[in-house]
């Protein structure tokens, strides 16, 4: 696996993970009404948008990078709804 392509994948981890934080936290308080449902739909339909995009290219890292950020929302999203 090339360099530039493991640096892309390290990068999209990193990226990914930053939403555990905030799934955990409102999992742990069962508490989402500080979230905002318009940031949740639009952040997701950007990532829908960059995951086809990487689907269509065949770029790993943006495809798992999206992928994951994409698993995270929509899990926020559940919350969002499910605990208001």
């Amino acid at each position: 696996m090339p360099l530039i392509e493991i640096l892309g994948l390290v990068a999209g981890t990193i990226t990914s993970i930053t939403f555990l934080p905030q799934v955990i936290k409102v999992w742990q308080t069962k508490s989402a009404k500080d979230l905002s449902l318009m940031m949740l739909l639009l952040l997701m339909l950007g990532v829908v948008l960059w995951l086809t995009y990487g689907l269509l290219i065949m770029n790993p890292a943006i495809i798992y990078t999206n992928s994951m950020v994409l698993a995270m929302s929509l899990i926020l999203l559940y919350f969002k709804l499910r605990f208001k």
